[in-house]
């Protein structure tokens, strides 16, 4: 395809080099994502037979982390990786990627209006376009329309409120075999900030103090109190979800796919996983809502090194991969929402006879996506909230105490950000 010879560094170059040799691109996933990414360099390599690109597969993003980490520090890192934007701050900051700016800029292939912007701003760090999306996912609620059917409960749709969700997880909650114990929770959902944060947006409260530069939590107003109390509830009030040993036993993702679980909320990495269930149909809807409609920004970029060698092959591989091509073969994998607009909106996405039937749902959401910050400590204030927010779920600790706790707690982590 045009513009699969690199059109120069960040500062837009002019005078294109031809693509050749090798590139080692680190990424991780599900087994049907890996296929996929196998899938895109094998299409390169018909495309670009000069240039040889080495997928290295991590075992989760742990070792992904772990393994840029040590690459980095020892000098060698990969060309390429793959990365959450929650999770990509912390190398920007240390200054060790290749802004993909100024080749964009100069790229045949395409240019920033044909992404979404929502996914591209995720991935400006210090005003530059630092890495390349390749998705733009968002939380739904998956939907078992087996027993949605059974219980005689009308399944979810768009417009529909907490309270709606609430009810129709309670009736769904039930003891099938009459031993006096709940085998059927009418939904799942994990105590974690990504989990919680569009309820605060959507009950007009707001996660951090500024989003671009944030200093500290802002999860002990009183809308931000309140949306945590009622999603604590879930647990503590109505019993709708499973409790931690329920979920240590079986997690979420298997208890929907054995026809235990009548709602997931998850984004589109659960969509592989979902494709192998014949025993039941399912289907997905958006999150509901307390006030504002509002989501939560899923997103992945490929992100160039400095360190890297080949600059004008690793651009190369980028550009076919985030292309139309590149992107028809991962998004036919079900795994990922296209981040270019051409392929998401066109039926290698919106086939309907594919599940889900409604993968429309995921672009829908998209106007109402917001996202959490990129700071570099962005990972640490993740795993320092997760266990009060368990204590609040799993154990009825109350939402004030929760809030104080998540905001004393991550003050100082807040305050070694680098933005």
């Amino acid at each position: 395809m045009a513009g699969l010879a690199a059109c120069g560094g960040d500062g837009g170059d002019s005078g294109a080099e031809e693509a050749s040799g090798n590139v080692s691109f680190l990424v991780f996933g599900e087994p049907e994502e890996l296929k996929a990414f196998r899938g895109v360099v094998d299409a390169f390599r018909q495309v670009e037979p000069d240039v040889t690109v080495k997928l290295i597969e991590a075992s989760d993003r742990d070792d992904l982390l772990a393994r840029l980490s040590t690459s980095f520090a020892g000098g060698s890192p990969p060309d390429l990786f793959l990365l959450n934007y929650r999770f990509y701050g912390q190398f920007a900051a240390r200054d060790v990627l290749d802004p993909i700016e100024g080749r964009l800029e100069g790229s045949d292939a395409f240019d920033e209006g044909d992404f979404y912007p929502q996914a591209l701003d995720a991935f400006r760090f210090d005003g530059r376009l630092v890495c390349l999306p390749q998705n733009i996912s968002s939380l739904v609620v998956y939907f078992n329309r087996a027993l949605f059917k059974q219980a005689k409960v009308p399944e979810p749709k768009a417009g529909w409120t907490w309270n709606d969700m609430v009810e129709r997880a309670i009736k769904l909650t039930r003891d099938t075999d009459g031993d006096g114990n709940i085998d059927q929770h009418g939904l799942g959902v994990e105590p974690s900030i990504i989990r919680i944060a569009p309820f605060v947006w959507s009950n007009g409260g707001e996660v951090v103090d500024d989003e671009k530069e944030p200093t500290r939590f802002t999860l002990d107003t009183p809308e931000a109190i309140e949306a945590m109390d009622a999603f604590f509830a879930l647990r503590q009030e109505h019993l709708a979800i499973p409790s931690d040993q329920e979920v240590e036993a079986e997690d979420d993702e298997t208890r929907f796919q054995n026809g235990r679980e009548a709602m997931l909320l998850s984004s589109r990495r659960s969509t592989p996983a979902f494709r192998t269930i014949t025993a039941f149909d399912w289907d997905v809807a958006p999150l509901p809502r307390h006030g504002e409609q509002a989501g939560i920004l899923h997103s992945d970029a490929y992100c160039m090194t400095k360190a890297s060698k080949n600059k004008e092959a690793a651009w190369a591989f980028m550009e076919f991969a985030l292309g139309p091509e590149g992107q028809r073969i991962t998004a036919r994998s079900g795994r990922t929402v296209p981040s270019l607009k051409a392929v998401a909106e066109s039926g290698d996405f919106l086939d309907s006879s594919l599940k889900p039937a409604h993968s429309e749902v995921f672009l829908d959401t998209i106007p109402a996506i917001r996202r959490v910050p990129t700071v570099s400590t962005w990972p640490e204030i993740e795993d320092a909230s997760g266990p009060i927010l368990e204590q609040g779920l799993y154990r009825g600790l109350p939402a004030e105490e929760v809030a104080k706790q998540l905001v004393e707690q991550t003050a100082p982590i807040f305050e070694r950000a680098e933005r």
